[in-house]
C-alpha cells in the first residue's frame, strides 16, 4: 500500500525505460495497487515495454456480494497476467487460511491468471524446527485439489518462499537457508507434478536488495525474487533485475 497513482505511473515509466539493459529472457513483473493498474498498463503500452503486470491480491469468487473485494475475473478483464496470493501479510493480518488461499489459486487459474503463491514460516516456527511441516501444510491444499493440479499442468503457477521473519525487517535468510527450503518445495511438487515440477518457478522474497540478489540467484532452485521495499525505487529494482 505505497505510492499514489501518479507516483506509480512515474515509477513504471522509469522501470520501462531501464528494461532496455535487461536481457529479454528475464521476466520482469510489477504488481501495483488496484487503483494504479489501468494507468500503469497504459504506461507499459505507450513504452512498448515487455514489462508484465500483476495484482497484489484477489478474492476466491468471480462475482457476488463481497463489497470492497476484487475478483480474478475482474483482473483478467483488465489485462492483468499475474496475481499474488497468500502473501504473509494476508495470512497474518487478515487471517487467510491455507484452504482459502487454495480456493483463490483455483479461481485465478480458471480465468487464465498465473498465481504467485506465497509460502513461509515465522521465526518461532523456524526456531521450533517446524519449517518443512509448515511449508507442506501450506502446499497440500493446493496440490491435493485435482482441478488446480490440472490447471497448473495446462498453464502456469509460481511459488514464492518468503520467510515471515524476513519481510520488511531488513533481515534476509541466508542464500543457503533459502536454497534448502526451495529444494524442499521442489521435492513436494515433484510428488504431485512429476517431471513438470522442474518447470515451476520458485522465487525468494524477504529483504532482497541489489547487494544480496546475486547470492540468491546463483542457487540451483531459486528462480527469481519477489521484491518488497527495494521495488519502490526504479534504480534498486532494475539493479536486482540485472543481477538475474
Amino acid at each position: 500500500m505505497n505510492l499514489l497513482p501518479h507516483e506509480g505511473m512515474m515509477l513504471t515509466h522509469e522501470i520501462c525505460q531501464g528494461l532496455s539493459e535487461i536481457p529479454s529472457h528475464i521476466d520482469v513483473l510489477i504488481c501495483p495497487p488496484f487503483t494504479h493498474i489501468t494507468q500503469c498498463s497504459l504506461i507499459i503500452e505507450n513504452n512498448e515495454s515487455p514489462l508484465l503486470i500483476g495484482a497484489q491480491n484477489c478474492h476466491d469468487s468471480h462475482e457476488g456480494a463481497y463489497t470492497g473485494e476484487i475478483s480474478p475475473l475482474m483482473l483478467a478483464s483488465m489485462g492483468v497476467d499475474y496475481v499474488i496470493i497468500g502473501h504473509s501479510e494476508r495470512r497474518t493480518l487478515f487471517q487467510e487460511s491455507n484452504q482459502f488461499i487454495a480456493r483463490k489459486c483455483h479461481s485465478a487459474l480458471k480465468v487464465g491468471l498465473t498465481p504467485i503463491v506465497c509460502i513461509g514460516e515465522t521465526l518461532e516456527q523456524r526456531n521450533e524446527g517446524n519449517v518443512q511441516a509448515v511449508i507442506k501444510d501450506q502446499l497440500d491444499p493446493i496440490l491435493q485439489h485435482d482441478s488446480i493440479v490440472q490447471a497448473i499442468l495446462d498453464g502456469s503457477i509460481v511459488f514464492a518462499y518468503e520467510p515471515v521473519w524476513a519481510i520488511g525487517t531488513g533481515l534476509a535468510a541466508s542464500p543457503q537457508q533459502a536454497e534448502e527450503v526451495h529444494s524442499f518445495v521442489r521435492s513436494v511438487l515433484q510428488v504431485t507434478l512429476g517431471e513438470y515440477s522442474s518447470m515451476i518457478d520458485i522465487i525468494y522474497g524477504g529483504s532482497v536488495k541489489p547487494d544480496n540478489a546475486k547470492d540468491f540467484f546463483v542457487q540451483s532452485n531459486i528462480d527469481g525474487a519477489l521484491i518488497g521495499g527495494a521495488s519502490l525505487k526504479a534504480e534498486s529494482f532494475l539493479a536486482i533485475a540485472k543481477s538475474a
